[in-house]
């Protein structure tokens, strides 16, 4: 990671949960951290548990369903950091309804947050990249194991099917970056089960899980550092974890 430590990540969902514990992770190995967020006083007080280490943590507020926002934000990292080196889209929604009942509301929030913000920032980074000449960044996108095989549990179907969009996105990038002769690599994490599911869902919901093995957050985050941390010429493209036990 020695080669990552001052240059600059942007963090999607980085308020809570497995942004939180990527921000924290990036910011111990020396890199600048943008974490965007809508409850961006969750980052800054995440700031303050940050002094003690080489890298820094900034808050930047965005409604990521909003391209203005997004937009606005990668304004700001180039006016006071130069620009994007690494990109993290990580923030998720999760509707606990069945298609059958579901109101449209909430697919349109799930494929904007899972399908259009993360395509908005991986385009604003790619520009970001090159109008530095930066060939070695690198996007990683936070997938679902559910996007490798049929979900078991369906409350939640229009949640896999979004994220599996996103990981459809993640190839599709990896193959145009090979058509631009870029070194810019990409990952596509897909985690279990999350113990973060409890910082969304009410009682009722969290009992489809109750039992179930799970990973945490710093679990994720150290893939991110694992897929980060391989050579320059190895693009770790596809990288599956999941807690032990579960089906």
């Amino acid at each position: 990671m020695e080669r990552w430590s001052g240059r600059v990540a942007l963090v999607t969902g980085a308020s809570i949960g497995i942004g939180a514990a990527i921000a924290k992770e990036l910011v111990k190995h020396g890199v600048i951290v943008v974490g965007l967020a809508r409850r961006v006083h969750m980052i800054q007080e995440l700031s303050k548990e940050l002094h003690m280490y080489p890298g820094k943590l900034y808050g930047v507020k965005a409604d990521l369903s909003k391209e203005e926002d997004i937009l606005e934000a990668f304004t700001w990292v180039k006016d006071n950091l130069g620009g994007v080196d690494i990109l993290v889209n990580n923030a998720g929604v999760i509707s606990f309804s069945r298609l059958a009942d579901a109101p449209s509301c909430e697919w349109r929030q799930a494929y904007a947050i899972h399908v259009i913000a993360p395509s908005i920032c991986i385009r604003e980074a790619f520009r970001s990249m090159k109008d530095r000449e930066v060939d070695d960044g690198h996007i990683v996108n936070i997938l679902s194991i559910t996007t490798n095989h049929s979900p078991e549990s369906q409350p939640i179907i229009m949640y896999f099917a979004s994220k599996q969009s996103l990981r459809v996105l993640t190839e599709g990038l990896r193959r145009e970056l090979v058509q631009l002769n870029s070194k810019i690599r990409v990952t596509g994490i897909s985690p279990g089960l999350v113990d973060t599911i409890e910082d969304t869902a009410s009682p009722e919901e969290r009992d489809l899980f109750k039992g179930k093995p799970s990973l945490n957050s710093e679990d994720v985050a150290h893939a991110l550092i694992f897929a980060l941390s391989a050579p320059s010429h190895v693009q770790i493209h596809e990288l599956t974890i999941r807690p032990v036990g579960e089906q």
